[in-house]
C-alpha cells in the first residue's frame, strides 16, 4: 500500500455499492493484551515482524466511507484529535481521518450517518473534536445521525471499573443529542444492515453491506488481529464475553466463507479487508483484497 492510497483511501466494491477505506492512523497496543490467554510461543510467529521493545504491536484505525440511498454513511471514528487522545497514536500531522475524508471531497457536515459498532475509545473519538474550551468537545459530525446499539450506549454512559478508561465522556456527552439507539437487527438504508455482534462487548454491532448477490462486513472488534478469524478460539483479552466472542466469530466466519462476503476489520494493517477461505486442509485462510482502482 503506497502512502498516497494510505492517505487518500483505498477503493472497493459490493455489487453496486463504492467503499472507501478512510484512516486515522494506527496506535500501538500490548500484543498480550490482543491474544489473551493464548500463550505467546504461539501468537508471536504472526506479530513478529511488528512487536516493539515494548511487547506493542501496531493496530491500524481503519474506518470505513459508502454512500447508499443519498446517504454518506461513516463506519467507525478512530482515536480522535483531542488532547490526549492520540498519546499511542500516530500524530494527526501524518493523516487523520477528517484529512482521509477530505481527500474524498467530504467534508465533516456532509456526513448524513455516522454509525459506531460500540464506543471504546479508539472507534469514537472523532465523534467529537476539540472545541475553544478543552472540557467542552464540539460535535465533529453535525449533520449526523450517531447510530448506536441501546445496550452500549447504556454500558459506556455508565462505566464500570474495568471500562471507565475507555468509555470516555468526551467522546460520547457532545452526541447525546444527536445519537439514534437502537435493540434489535436495523435496516440504516435497504443496504446497510446493523446487527447485534455480542463477545467483545454486550452492546457490539457488526454493519451488514449488501447489493445484489454481494456482502461485506465491517466487524469493528470482533477481531483485532486476522488470526482471530482463521482461529475463532483465540479470543481477545479486551472482550468482555470470550465465550460469546468466540461463538458469534465463529458463526459468522462460516457465513463469510460459504458467501465469500467481503470482511472489513478495523485494527488490521491497512486496509484491512480480505476474505475467508478453506485451504486444502479444510483451515480457515484469511486472503488480503486488493482494493479497485476507480474513483468515488
Amino acid at each position: 500500500m503506497t502512502t498516497d492510497t494510505f492517505l487518500t483511501g483505498a477503493n472497493f466494491d459490493i455489487g453496486s455499492i463504492p467503499i472507501t477505506v478512510v484512516n486515522d492512523g494506527h496506535f500501538m497496543y500490548d500484543a498480550g493484551a490482543i491474544f489473551g490467554v493464548v500463550p505467546r510461543v504461539m501468537w508471536e510467529r504472526n506479530v513478529v515482524n511488528t512487536i516493539d521493545d515494548q511487547h506493542r504491536i501496531p493496530l491500524g484505525l481503519n474506518c470505513i466511507l459508502l454512500r447508499s440511498q443519498g446517504k454518506n454513511i461513516l463506519l467507525d471514528t478512530g482515536v480522535g484529535g483531542k488532547p490526549g487522545d492520540r498519546a499511542n497514536a500516530t500524530p494527526l500531522e501524518h493523516g487523520n481521518l477528517i484529512s482521509s475524508l477530505e481527500s474524498q471531497g467530504i467534508l465533516p457536515e456532509d456526513i448524513d450517518i455516522v454509525v459506531n459498532t460500540h464506543l471504546h475509545f479508539d472507534h469514537c473519538g472523532w465523534n467529537t473534536s476539540p472545541g475553544e474550551n478543552e472540557d467542552e468537545p464540539l460535535v465533529t459530525f453535525p449533520n449526523a445521525k450517531y447510530y448506536i446499539s441501546e445496550k452500549e450506549w447504556a454500558d459506556a454512559t455508565n462505566p464500570n471499573e474495568r471500562t471507565r478508561a475507555t468509555y470516555l465522556s468526551k467522546n460520547l456527552n457532545p452526541i447525546e443529542d444527536h445519537v439514534e439507539l437502537y435493540s434489535d437487527e436495523l435496516k440504516v438504508t435497504d443496504n446497510v444492515i446493523l446487527t447485534p455482534t455480542p463477545g467483545h462487548t454486550e452492546g457490539h454491532s457488526a454493519v451488514i453491506i449488501k447489493s445484489g448477490q454481494e456482502w461485506g462486513v465491517y466487524v469493528g472488534d470482533m477481531v483485532q488481529h486476522q488470526t482471530q478469524l482463521e482461529r475463532t478460539a483465540w479470543v481477545s483479552g479486551l472482550d468482555v464475553l470470550p465465550l460469546v466472542s468466540m461463538d458469534t466469530k465463529k458463526r459468522l466466519a462460516e457465513e463469510c466463507i460459504d458467501a465469500e462476503a467481503l470482511i472489513m476489520f478495523c485494527h488490521g494493517p491497512y486496509p484491512g479487508v480480505g476474505r475467508l477461505k478453506l485451504d486444502e486442509r479444510g483451515f480457515r485462510k484469511w486472503i488480503d483484497e486488493r482494493s479497485s482502482d476507480h474513483s468515488h
